[in-house]
């Protein structure tokens, strides 16, 4: 090490931390930090003109970071993918880049509230023309096409109704017509369905969900093949500047060595809780992809390998009846977000969805009795027995 007679600059420059190449970490390292040492100016030039050559700066790439694209494009089976500081930056980096003014989007009538916040307000406002519609009915997608049209949007499992989008068929209206399918996959993740296996040509994931899995760590990510991920982060990441932490980064690829497991554990409890429910006297509807009384149960045989860890249900009573029973839950827990170890319940049209007007919200399916459940990972006798209480006392 150097001498420096200086406590300026001996605070800054002595024993600097740079990874040694002998050392194998066995869990990735964090790397803290925004920026790269470069070997020359012309490897700094390269890395700065393209990440393919290396990181050079933490808002286009990191090393942490990056450890985090490759493990969620190989779980997600795409060529590449790259993460963003949230699910909802993930959405307003692929819309904000994909379309411009004089185009036209379709989407779902049914989203997560700040997804439909972003195309019916942010899109709209930027003189991008909007049409939302029911994507089930595959015949009135294709008769909503026009000259414009560049995006066609959904969730393959819409945020908080539980309606299935049929994705070989929006895929295959969309490679007919020349247009980009971008589909949010948080609710289902990779372990029910493969949307890209399917023909679908971007996927949308809030890491924040199932994939960090703990309620720890805010992210996004964008699964698609190399030439789309690219532009996307050149034009969208770095200028938008809505980039992952890598503390959160780190986090997630912790979450993700467990995202089967955890997965399998989630499904097999909500089909238990679902089946319970639409047994029980006291609740007027329930929608669970598992249930043959969801209006899409052949699609989810067809389409999932499994069926998720999320429910929907409607109370006999009404509103009143639905706030006292969440309010009467002990074991479950009275939250937004969804995909943690613990069971989560809320009330779409007062919290995740109420800045979305009450017309659109139940043209989409969203009534103000719904309730919304991400069923977690307790012994599933526990989560139906907490159920069974609170409902007792109403």
């Amino acid at each position: 090490m150097k001498e420096f007679k200086s406590m300026d600059t001996l605070c800054i420059h002595a024993a600097p931390q740079l990874d040694k190449p002998d050392a194998r970490p066995l869990v990735p390292s964090i790397c803290q930090s925004t920026s790269y040492v470069f070997t020359s100016v012309e490897d700094g030039k390269l890395k700065c003109e393209d990440p393919i050559y290396g990181d050079c700066y933490t808002r286009v790439s990191n090393p942490t970071n990056n450890a985090l694209e490759e493990k969620l494009a190989a779980i997600e089976g795409g060529e590449a993918a790259v993460s963003f500081a949230s699910g909802v930056a993930a959405i307003s980096g692929v819309l904000l880049m994909a379309l411009k003014t004089g185009d036209h989007i379709i989407s779902d009538n049914t989203l997560y509230s700040a997804s439909h916040y972003i195309i019916d307000s942010l899109l709209r406002k930027f003189g991008v023309e909007i049409t939302f519609l029911d994507i089930t009915d595959l015949k009135e997608v294709e008769a909503n096409i026009r000259p414009n049209t560049k995006v066609i949007y959904c969730e393959a499992l819409a945020n908080p109704t539980m309606k299935l989008a049929d994705l070989e068929g929006v895929a295959t209206i969309c490679k007919k017509h020349g247009l980009l399918s971008v589909v949010d996959s948080t609710f289902v993740t990779a372990y029910c369905v493969k949307p890209l296996d399917l023909g679908i040509d971007v996927v949308i994931h809030s890491t924040t969900k199932y994939i960090c899995g703990h309620g720890d760590a805010m992210g996004g990510v964008v699964i698609a093949n190399n030439e789309f991920i690219r532009e996307l982060r050149d034009v969208s990441l770095k200028n938008l500047g809505a980039c992952a932490a890598p503390f959160n980064s780190f986090l997630m690829i912790r979450g993700a060595k467990t995202f089967a497991l955890r997965m399998r554990k989630h499904c097999e409890n909500a089909q238990k809780v679902a089946e319970y429910l639409e047994s029980h006297p006291k609740i007027n509807e329930v929608r669970y992809p598992g249930l043959k009384s969801h209006p899409q149960y052949g699609l989810a045989q067809k389409m999932l390998n499994t069926n998720g860890g999320m429910i929907c249900l409607d109370l006999k009573g009404g509103v009143e009846q639905g706030i006292k029973f969440m309010e009467s839950l002990n074991l479950c827990v009275l939250a937004v977000s969804v995909g943690d170890t613990e069971t989560l319940v809320e009330h779409p049209a007062s919290m995740t969805h109420w800045y979305i007007p009450k017309e659109e919200r139940e043209k989409g399916g969203i009534t103000d009795g719904l309730i919304r459940m991400s069923v977690g990972l307790e012994d599933p006798d526990d989560i139906i027995a907490d159920i069974e209480q609170a409902l007792a006392g109403i």
